[in-house]
């Protein structure tokens, strides 16, 4: 595999070696050890979860707190989307910022979402199938959004003009950062 640091320190991209033939193609998705060495401390997944959506269905920005905040592995099994991650911890000098990325089942990408971050995506193919390995079981009493299109955010979505995307009720009554509960004081690291 190859583990590579993304735009945003605490983010990490993770590209599988594809062997294909006239049979099709066999990969190693995940590599505890290769994993932890890259990116320099052990992850212990206790869950995996799925989610099918539709063209333009936009979920997220989720997080949840500690002592039940998540490290999400996000890959795409089919479709397309765009994946968000959001730096959450009060303190860092990148609190607020923002990196997407294009993952497909074609470019086979993941992408590492540490604890700390918000997370979110919109589907770009007809459907989606989405697979994410966390680090925390879910807890619905830590659980918190960040709305999606938050100005101070900025988040680029590839919406057309006048387009909305397709949202739960949570996603749509989610707080603007500034009123939202965050991690904090973050005081070490990026």
């Amino acid at each position: 595999m190859n583990i590579r640091p993304a735009a945003l320190p605490g983010v990490w991209l993770v590209e599988p070696v594809v062997h294909e033939d006239d049979r099709g193609y066999f990969m190693e998705a995940f590599h505890e050890a290769d994993f932890a060495a890259a990116i320099g401390q052990p992850i212990r997944f206790v869950q995996d979860n799925q989610s099918g959506s539709r063209r333009g269905v936009l979920r997220g920005l989720h997080y949840q707190l500690p002592p039940h905040a998540q490290g999400k592995l996000v890959r795409v099994l089919r479709g397309r989307i765009l994946d968000v991650a959001v730096d959450l911890r009060r303190g860092s000098t990148h609190f607020g910022r923002w990196v997407a990325h294009e993952l497909s089942d074609d470019n086979r990408l993941q992408v590492w979402i540490p604890p700390g971050f918000a997370h979110g995506f919109l589907v770009l193919s007809d459907h989606a199938e989405v697979l994410y390995k966390v680090t925390a079981h879910h807890a619905p009493e830590a659980a918190r959004a960040v709305r999606w299109d938050d100005p101070q955010l900025g988040i680029r979505w590839p919406l057309g003009a006048g387009q909305a995307p397709l949202l739960s009720a949570r996603d749509a009554s989610a707080p603007l950062l500034a009123e939202a509960e965050v991690f904090g004081p973050y005081t070490c690291g990026p």
